[in-house]
């Protein structure tokens, strides 16, 4: 066994230092030492490894963070109903990181609202927004597009699609123009998220022509565009969706991501893409092994969805962000989509705390093996009634009816001539309400929460379990992206280690050290942290930061760094920050109020007093007494 001449904890230590190349030296005596690739040799000792920098920044694609002008690989799913909040995606962008808007089953004008949003908080990006398949209402595909191309949106996430839609490639084919050399220019960018290669084949090739010459036809695109349309990738980013919440087909990460890499590869042969089409992986990502993984099976960038909803920024009530924390690997289940349930379609649910997947099923049971409510055993339409329900099915239909009236005349029209429609779309209000009842945290209907969750949950509930982040109060997006990409950097030096034949110590290899019941190595602070500001005072930022030889910062440098961070906390942009008001006025809750402190302080590399912000409430005056302290 290869034996190492310093604890683990000091070994720890050195790797996490993620930009500084280590040599793994052996010497005569057997033992192992790590120790920096620019120091000389001691005496005795030969160079066995080179475990070389791996920064965060460096795992994935460069290209994919070039495309879309990020910081890491790494991206929020569009989570539907808008739990992929306005508040959730600008968090993220201001963090350099990418992040969807979760438009499904959201009305139009609510889309529209949140667009206006996301272009008023982010006017450079980074974020995209949700188009999500609907295959028996093609026109709500349409009609998002076409409001998605008057609002100016660049980026879309188009989910759960089961075919290529001529709705995808009116969005791809409208923002495509001649650019330099004759390569297409593209405004507007595709991320498919796919679980099945027959699909991701048409979305890794350029439009057809059935559906493009419609579109022509109908004067929605050019004939250049057309000709530019053939040359490039319906999706530049095909997103491979595993076991994830929500809409799945529960296929394994490991099986199904080389598979689609493969097929990347035999389309980029075939087509000649000037660049080839980036793969991602998503489903099942909730743990910094997770992420490392899904990097050395050859992902360009991860996509992470279920724990993101249990983040403070995720649009949906406490009690679910509570339920989530407490998820375990046993307690999720497959039920009815709402918004396919005629088809059969299934979405993957939180179990624990809830009834609804076994209710849901109950549902599709009864729809399937009966013609009309009337057709169903009285004593069974009863225990719908009585348990499901809570409502005499005719109540319930009427309100069918007004909504019906209002946002889908048509399907309202189909049901008043089929019985079967009729059912269907009854059954679908318990499924429809039942997110709704989760979202707002509706005590009376705890037992029928619909909340969308994968195994990646458990994961990060078992990672974090210990750590600040195991209470959902801790939970940020942005925090989260940063301690999984970093964990996962950390076990990528580690990965190289032993690729090199070493034995590692198992408290070394744990990403999680038991002895203080800290979350993983990742969630250690680094020495002196350089906080993440929004991108409009981020070159300020680390032009400011001190060095260890370098003078403090002055109170002008402070001031615009608070004013980042205040920015990032709250997701709204610097221009809201007024360095006049009381951090009060601001209404940070006191664990973001923590973590401005304490990045303060790794950024000024100093300990700060307890009673400063009591003593000089607002921005200004704090930062110009540790001006005045330096």
């Amino acid at each position: 066994m290869n034996a190492f001449d310093r604890p683990a904890a000091d070994l720890r230590r050195r790797l996490l230092e993620l930009d500084r190349p280590l040599a793994v030296l052996r010497f005569d005596d057997g033992r192992y030492e790590v120790c920096d690739a620019e120091e000389p040799l001691p005496p005795g000792a030969r160079p066995v490894g080179l475990v070389p920098a791996v920064r965060p920044e460096n795992l994935g694609s460069a290209r994919f963070r070039a495309a879309h002008g990020l910081r890491l690989a790494y991206a929020a799913g569009a989570m539907a109903g808008g739990i992929a909040s306005e508040r959730l995606v600008t968090a993220m962008g201001n963090a350099g990181l990418l992040a969807g808007f979760g438009a499904a089953g959201l009305s139009l004008a609510r889309i529209e609202a949140a667009i206006r949003r996301l272009k008023q908080a982010l006017p450079q990006g980074p974020w995209a927004v949700n188009l999500i398949h609907t295959p028996d209402r093609p026109e709500n595909e349409l009609a998002r597009v076409a409001l998605f191309r008057r609002m100016g949106v660049t980026t879309i996430e188009a989910s759960a699609f089961m075919e290529l839609t001529p709705a995808v490639v009116a969005f791809r084919a409208a923002g495509l123009a001649p650019g330099p050399h004759g390569v297409p220019a593209a405004s507007t960018r595709v991320i498919a998220k796919l679980s099945h290669p027959r699909v991701a084949e048409q979305f890794l090739s350029p439009a057809p022509a059935a559906l493009l010459e419609p579109l022509v036809a109908e004067g929605a695109i050019t004939r250049t565009q057309v000709e530019l349309a053939a040359r490039l990738p319906v999706a530049e980013d095909v997103t491979v969706e595993a076991d994830s919440g929500g809409h799945t087909d529960n296929r394994p990460l490991v099986a199904l991501l080389p598979a689609m890499i493969r097929l990347r590869n035999g389309l980029q042969a075939r087509h000649g893409y000037a660049e080839p089409p980036r793969i991602g992986a998503a489903g099942g990502i909730g743990s910094p092994e997770a992420v490392a993984a899904a990097f050395a099976l050859g992902a360009d960038y991860v996509v992470t969805g279920s724990i993101n909803q249990a983040c403070r920024e995720a649009e949906t009530s406490d009690a679910v962000k509570t339920l989530l924390a407490e998820a375990g690997f046993d307690e999720v289940a497959m039920a009815p989509a709402a918004d396919m349930f005629e088809q059969g379609v299934q979405v993957q649910v939180l179990k624990r705390g809830t009834l609804f997947a076994m209710r849901a099923r109950r549902l599709w049971e009864l729809y399937r093996s009966h013609s009309s409510w009337a057709s169903i055993p009285e004593p069974e339409r009863a225990r719908v009634e009585r348990e499901i329900f809570r409502a005499p099915a005719e109540q319930v239909w009427g309100a069918c009816e007004r909504y019906l009236a209002a946002a889908e005349p048509t399907a309202l029209a189909e049901a008043r001539s089929s019985e079967k429609r009729r059912l269907g779309l009854l059954f679908r209000w318990y499924l429809g309400l039942s997110s709704k009842w989760a979202g707002e945290g509706d005590p009376d209907r705890r037992s029928d929460y619909q909340v969308w969750c994968g195994p990646a949950m458990a994961a990060f509930n078992d990672w974090t379990a210990g750590s600040p982040l195991a209470e959902p109060r801790n939970r940020g997006v942005v925090e989260v992206a940063e301690a999984l990409m970093r964990g996962a950097a950390y076990l990528t030096r580690l990965a190289q280690l032993r690729a090199a034949g070493l034995d590692l110590p198992a408290e070394l290899i744990a990403v999680q050290p038991a002895p203080t019941g800290r979350a993983a190595a990742a969630l250690e602070p680094a020495p002196a942290p350089v906080p993440t500001p929004a991108p409009a005072a981020a070159e300020a930022a680390r032009q400011h930061a001190p060095q260890p030889d370098a003078p403090q910062p002055d109170a002008e440098a402070i001031q615009d760094w608070l004013i980042a961070e205040i920015a990032v906390q709250l997701g709204v942009p610097e221009e809201e920050i007024d360095p006049r008001r009381s951090f009060e006025s601001y209404s940070l809750e006191s664990v973001q109020a923590l973590a401005v402190m304490s990045r303060l302080e790794g950024w000024l590399q100093r300990r700060l007093s307890p009673t400063l912000v009591w003593n000089y409430p607002t921005i200004d005056a704090l930062a110009e007494r540790l001006g005045q302290s330096r």
